[in-house]
């Protein structure tokens, strides 16, 4: 039997879907329709609602394979990969995707090891090789400095797992059908050498970066660490989150946790305002997908005013304190 077909493996809290399903969704139909084989969404979890499920067909799956025992309700990394490899090997994929988050980083490899075939992780691009049909896996290397282009040519099922917020969803088409298959997996394959005691939400400020919809990030024009207290202060009364560069991080101004770029988090908030950011490759990779730019830098020539879609060159120390003013002002009324 042959490897054909794009699967994702979509994820679930509580018996919702979270948002990366539909974003790997938009990824595997772009494959799947190159490819001309069947797109499938696979969610593992205690109890799916079926309206849940057909969301993932409207957001583009053709079939969706849905395993429900309580070992699934939240992630655990044995019973996870077991019924994925149990999957694999009963319908034989040809590409598996994931996401780049704590579950699709921790499943991924141990299916790889499991199916004797590569994982390129942390992806920022997919695409078919129109000549062979492989998967032209791209992520960042060295850094951040270079992209990498990988292919698996000789095993399969071909994997990768892709950064989170690195791309929209496809919007849902309510017109859309396909097929929601319930299968089973002997119980005793899912039994778990951890068990999980309680979660612990991180309270630090950046941690919630990729979920904000509004990012105020800060780089090197700041020029030192206390005059990013302005930083904090501006993105307190739009009620956004704060952000940074690579240098900024490396200075010590910020947290790795606030870090904007290939070597950080992509994000994808309604509004990203970058101040005293130049714009490299690799922070505005991580950026690249925000409804609205916003940038402030002293240099007309800087390379970020060419995504931005509002502008301002000027001092940052001239134009923060104005932005802060005017915020003031507005929440006074």
């Amino acid at each position: 039997m042959s490897y054909k077909g794009v699967w994702i493996l979509g994820e679930q809290e509580a018996g919702n879907i979270k948002s990366v399903s539909y974003e790997l969704l938009k990824r595997g139909r772009e494959l799947a329709d190159k490819l001309g084989v069947e797109l499938t969404a696979v969610m593992l979890g205690k109890k799916m609602a079926r309206e849940r499920l057909q969301e993932l067909v409207y957001r583009g799956a053709d079939k969706v394979i849905v395993v429900e025992d309580p070992a699934l309700e939240y992630f655990l990394p044995d019973p996870y990969v077991n019924a994925m490899e149990i999957l694999i090997n009963r319908h034989r994929p040809e590409i598996l995707i994931a996401s780049a988050t704590s579950t699709g980083r921790t499943v991924a490899p141990a299916l790889a090891i499991r199916c004797n075939t590569g994982l390129t992780a942390d992806c920022t691009g997919l695409d078919i090789d129109a000549e062979n049909g492989n998967l032209i896996q791209t992520r960042p290397a060295i850094g951040g400095n270079i992209l990498a282009t990988i292919r698996t040519p000789n095993h399969r099922p071909q994997m990768a797992t892709v950064r989170p917020h690195s791309n929209k969803p496809l919007d849902p088409d309510r017109h859309r059908t396909g097929r929601i298959i319930n299968e089973s997996v002997d119980p005793a394959l899912l039994k778990s050498r951890t068990k999980r005691l309680e979660f612990k939400k991180n309270e630090d400020a950046g941690s919630n970066i990729q979920d904000a919809e509004i990012v105020i990030a800060g780089g090197k024009g700041f020029k030192k660490e206390e005059n990013f207290r302005i930083l904090h202060e501006v993105a307190a009364l739009l009620g956004g989150a704060v952000g940074a560069t690579r240098d900024a991080v490396d200075l010590g101004w910020a947290t790795y946790p606030h870090q904007v770029g290939l070597s950080g988090k992509t994000i994808s908030p309604k509004l990203y305002m970058g101040i005293g950011i130049s714009g490299s490759v690799q922070h505005l990779a991580g950026i690249k997908t925000s409804e609205n730019i916003i940038a402030v830098n002293n240099d007309p020539e800087a390379q970020i005013f060419r995504v931005a879609d509002f502008g301002i060159v000027g001092d940052l120390f001239e134009v923060l304190p104005l932005i802060k003013q005017k915020l003031q002002a507005i929440k006074k009324q």
